[in-house]
């Protein structure tokens, strides 16, 4: 009984890293107390599963423990982390196997930047072998296809056919009852007919022997493979844990072995190369707005050049305050890019319009940043204390709130603080580039005239 724990579920014979039954497994669904009664460190998730690690490693070293939180996204797989697919594209035996999933897992446990890394992958499984006497099958006078037959639909089982009832698709299978199936003596109760007729029983023409093996062989994208799972360590993000086992596996895999993902770490991987492009999205529709709402070209880039300082902001305090690039933070990411934006545009719009009055660039935009800084500052305080709530939020869910409270926060206090500055510098100077140029090309045409 541990500090934290409320209640225990225990599930025999299943293991829920491979959602298969097993003989040798069992599942513990483990509930905890409620947060607030659980407001000491040592009493947090992730303090429990490395206690539970620890327990396992000391009270029960014949026993691999392994515990871990479930996901956050349902239908992705039963536990958390990555899931990394091992897939032997070359026929290796199940030592070979085993061995490599074994000096891939030490290798990734000694990484500062993973911790929890196991596999499912064991070839120590008890199992029986029926060695078939096939001399005295012929001298009954017995079919060695039946035997085969009798073995596969009594322990094994075999679908006959389905049928239709209650507006569903039921399927048959027939196989032997549980009592008669789980001891290698049930063989005695299985009969198959000889050639006279005889009934045989199925244990006489069997020599069972005692064996080891893997007790689930997996398959993805119709190659075997080994799943290899783990975390992030403390302080790193899914993402650098992708690439480290990634890198683990290259280093100490053979020749032979190929590199796949499942679950939501597959998902991941999708998703994780398209924030670049999301972002460059979102800045070309900033300007193309810009764009239309000025009527000009050049003028959107003293609006758009202001965002990465809140960009830089928000990451800034994602590393302070220990966070991972989640992406919660990406969203908060894009929030800012819009925020920043709205800076600029309130300081931009009154300095082009003080300029289409014949003002000097400075002139109008020293007269915009003080006619509209308190505009700023107030609606920027606003959004900050209005956020400010998600950046210190405790309790169940408070992962997400934070990632994204703290890199808008973060980001408006540095977009704003520096921004009021910033703006009217890039706007005189962006002014200034683009009557240079607008000169240049006005001299041109009037030199080829």
């Amino acid at each position: 009984k541990m500090d934290g724990v409320d209640n225990v579920m225990t599930v025999y014979g299943y293991d829920i890293t491979t959602s298969a039954a097993k003989s040798s497994a069992g599942t513990l669904f483990v509930g905890l107390k409620d947060w607030g009664e659980r407001k000491a460190p040592n009493l947090s998730v992730n303090a429990l599963i490395g206690n539970i690690f620890r327990m396992g490693a000391t009270h029960y070293p014949e026993a691999s423990v392994i515990a871990f939180n479930p996901p956050s996204l349902p239908g992705l797989g039963n536990v958390g982390g990555f899931s990394l697919q091992l897939q032997d594209m070359s026929g290796h035996t199940d030592e070979e196997l085993n061995a490599v999933a074994q000096k891939v897992v030490a290798a990734a446990n000694q990484r500062p930047d993973l911790k929890g890394v196991y596999t499912t992958f064991r070839i120590n499984s008890p199992r029986y072998n029926f060695d078939i006497d096939r001399e005295k099958v012929k001298t009954l006078g017995v079919n060695l296809s039946d035997v085969f037959t009798a073995l596969q639909v009594n322990f094994g089982g075999t679908a006959v056919n389905d049928f239709n009832r209650f507006g569903r698709t039921y399927k048959v299978m027939l196989q032997s009852d549980t009592t008669y199936r789980n001891e290698v003596e049930a063989a005695k109760f299985v009969f198959v007919r000889n050639n006279i007729g005889t009934m045989i029983p199925l244990d006489t023409l069997l020599n069972p022997r005692v064996n080891t093996g893997a007790s689930i062989i997996s398959r993805f994208n119709a190659s075997r493979s080994i799943t290899i799972q783990g975390n992030p360590a403390d302080g790193y993000s899914s993402g650098q844990a992708l690439t480290a086992i990634e890198e683990v596996v290259r280093e100490n895999a053979p020749a032979g072995f190929n590199i796949d993902w499942s679950g939501q770490s597959r998902q991941e991987k999708k998703a994780g190369s398209k924030m670049g492009q999301v972002l460059m999205m979102s800045l070309v529709f900033v300007f193309l707005c810009l764009a239309a709402l000025y009527e000009s070209w050049s003028v959107p880039f003293s609006v758009l050049l202001t965002v990465p300082t809140g960009l830089f902001g928000a990451y800034l305090s994602e590393y302070i305050m220990g966070q991972e690039n989640s992406v919660y933070m990406q969203i908060g990411l894009i929030t800012i890019m819009g925020l920043a934006a709205k800076n600029a545009i309130l300081i931009v719009e009154f300095a082009k319009a003080y300029k289409d009055e014949g003002m000097d660039p400075v002139e109008a935009a020293i007269k915009a940043a003080g006619l509209r800084l308190r505009p700023i500052i107030m609606t920027s305080l606003a959004f900050i204390l209005g956020c400010l709530p998600l950046a210190v939020a405790a309790g169940a869910g408070a992962g997400s709130r934070n990632g994204m409270g703290i890199a808008v926060v973060g980001g408006m206090l540095c977009a704003t603080a520096v921004g009021i500055f910033l703006i009217p510098v890039l706007y005189v100077i962006v002014e200034k580039a683009s009557d240079m140029l607008n000169k240049k090309q006005k001299e041109m045409v009037d030199g080829n005239i």
